[in-house]
């Protein structure tokens, strides 16, 4: 079993991944084709990748997905991804970003990337040509900057600029994908919505989500019932189902994915002890941690 922790530091490091561009909050992949010995990876940024030959199947936080030629896939931070399968011509472009650089890209928009990834899971998009089109423009401009001198003038801010025209572009089309499904229209501008989006911000900005209610509502400075409230409008789930939902994928990947003891997992996941941390896997997942551990996945 080998898994990855995919992060700016990681990427950077890997001698079999062709990086074009890096800076502390942004890293752009040329080429990715040496996948064969990873099969599961958690991730730590937003990551946004485009197929230009062959496929990849797996799972992201329990959802099955399958990647081919000219898809988009998009993953949310702190993301854990499993059962990897490679096809021999696979290949791909991608940039990773920091939950910053994404915030800062997004502003008063931030609740279209939200709403696409947390509420709709939308995490493949197929590209029409002429989309394909206006991505591949948005490339060539980028490694034009990007190859230019690292001491060049505002390398860093033209290099930023792009990439954040080609993030609009991209929650465009999203929003577009989802309102030609006949899902819900866009979220109202008022004190609520906001509120949720910044519960969806604390919730996905932690690598593990194992914290009360009243804790993310005293961030955010409203009441536990408030917060239920709000995020049950907002996306028919309230506040507690979304940590749940959270926390079962950690603790489901903790268990197959890693080495880790029973304790260790309990700790870090923040639970008080193993005892408490065995009873909620019980009751959620129907077996113990053990079990769980040892069963084979289907």
């Amino acid at each position: 079993m080998i898994q990855e922790e995919i992060s700016i530091q990681t990427l950077t490091d890997n001698e079999d991944i062709h990086v074009g561009y890096y800076d502390n909050d942004v890293v752009i992949i040329d080429s990715i084709q040496k996948f064969e010995e990873v099969t599961s990876a958690h991730v730590s940024m937003s990551a946004i990748a485009i197929c230009t030959s062959g496929k990849v199947q797996g799972m992201i936080n329990g959802h099955r997905i399958e990647l081919c030629q000219n898809q988009v896939g998009v993953i949310p931070p702190n993301s854990h991804v499993t059962d990897l399968m490679i096809s021999p011509d696979f290949n791909l472009k991608a940039m990773f970003l920091s939950n910053d650089i994404i915030r800062d890209f997004l502003h008063e928009k931030m609740y279209v990337w939200n709403e696409m990834m947390y509420i709709h899971e939308l995490h493949v998009i197929s590209l029409e040509r002429d989309e394909m089109q206006f991505f591949s423009i948005f490339y060539e401009l980028l490694q034009e900057c990007y190859r230019k001198p690292t001491d060049a003038p505002f390398r860093t801010d033209v290099v930023q600029s792009l990439l954040r025209a080609a993030v609009l572009g991209l929650c465009g089309f999203m929003r577009q994908v989802t309102l030609a499904d006949n899902h819900q229209t866009a979220y109202i501008g008022n004190s609520g919505n906001n509120h949720f989006q910044h519960f969806l911000d604390l919730l996905h900005s932690e690598r593990y989500k194992h914290r009360t209610v009243e804790s993310y509502a005293n961030e955010l400075c409203i009441s536990p019932k408030y917060l239920s409230a709000i995020c049950k409008k907002q996306s028919g789930k309230t506040a507690n189902e979304w940590i749940t939902e959270h926390v079962l994928e950690d603790i489901r990947y903790s268990l197959k994915q890693t080495d880790l003891s029973i304790k260790q997992i309990s700790d870090r996941l923040g639970f008080p002890n193993p005892s408490f941390f065995g009873k909620y896997v019980k009751e959620h997942l129907g077996v113990t941690p053990t079990q769980f551990r040892g069963r084979k996945i289907e």
